[in-house]
């Protein structure tokens, strides 16, 4: 059955000394695809600043702001209106999936294909003698996928504050806490490592299910699994990602999907606070 959804976006930026001139790019706006439709999208802010859509590298809708007078703080506002399709993750033939074979994997059509998310990144470059999750070859990609998932939920304890958005694996793996966009780092730097194409998804979860990471945009991990296609990953949650997951995009890491990036002429220090709301019906 499907849900509607709306979902509001605040955040709220302040800076020590006056800023002179600024812009801003926000990636919050959900995709449209098969299972997402939008119905409504509201954006404002509190200087009246100039604002449009555009669209990154990857396709995906952002809104650009651009402010040219003097401020010292300023809000922004968004609220989407979606309908979400309902989603089986498990809604398909597992006989289609073939074993785990890193040679098939070494293919050079498909690697030069599929490079941009095979290739890892300074945020999921693995450390070396990890002793990291290895795949099986008696189990097939997906199986193997799935216990990754498993295996990075308990491996990292969901932990808010002790990392920051450019922590690179080598300290998650030396403190074993994090939060989302860590396990999907990790997630996907395994996954890499063993062939398999992956890629950072960021998004929003349905709140009030007991998921962790619902309060703010939440992170998955996308991996083309020879057979199926791209099928997500949750490990934050220990799931695969299906009604309550609604994507707002996909890149090589966090970088790509960051939820707001901004240019800021002035000096000292700024403080942000960004809070995320998400309720449904059927």
């Amino acid at each position: 059955m499907a849900q509607l959804y709306t979902i509001r976006y605040t955040a709220e930026n302040h800076y020590d000394h006056p800023v002179v001139e600024a812009s801003w790019q926000f990636l919050i706006v959900p995709q449209e695809n098969e299972t997402q439709s939008l119905v409504r999208i509201d954006f404002s802010n509190s200087r009246n600043a100039r604002w449009e859509f555009s669209q990154n590298g990857f396709g995906f809708i952002t809104i650009r702001v651009r402010n040219r007078h003097e401020l010292s703080d300023i809000s922004f506002e968004a609220a989407f209106e979606l309908i979400k399709e309902e989603v089986n993750p498990f809604a398909f033939d597992l006989s289609e999936v073939p074993p785990y074979n890193p040679e098939n994997l070494q293919d050079m059509g498909f690697r030069l294909e599929h490079q941009m998310f095979l290739k890892p990144t300074p945020l999921t470059r693995l450390p070396e003698d990890t002793g990291c999750f290895r795949f099986d070859h008696g189990r097939n990609c997906l199986e193997n996928l799935a216990d990754l998932n498993t295996w990075v939920y308990k491996a990292l304890k969901y932990t808010p504050g002790l990392t920051g958005v450019d922590t690179p694996l080598t300290e998650v793996l030396e403190i074993r806490q994090g939060v989302c966009q860590d396990f999907s780092h990790l997630f996907i730097g395994i996954a890499r490592a063993h062939g398999i194409p992956a890629r950072y998804v960021s998004g929003y979860l349905h709140q009030g299910m007991g998921y962790a990471g619902d309060a703010q945009m939440h992170a998955w991990a996308e991996a083309l699994v020879p057979g199926l296609g791209w099928c997500g990953f949750d490990p934050t949650n220990n799931l695969m990602a299906a009604s309550d997951h609604i994507k707002v995009a996909h890149g090589r890491d966090y970088a790509d999907c960051a939820p707001i990036k901004g240019v800021v002429f002035g000096k000292g220090d700024n403080r942000s606070n960004h809070q995320v709301q998400v309720t449904s019906q059927q």
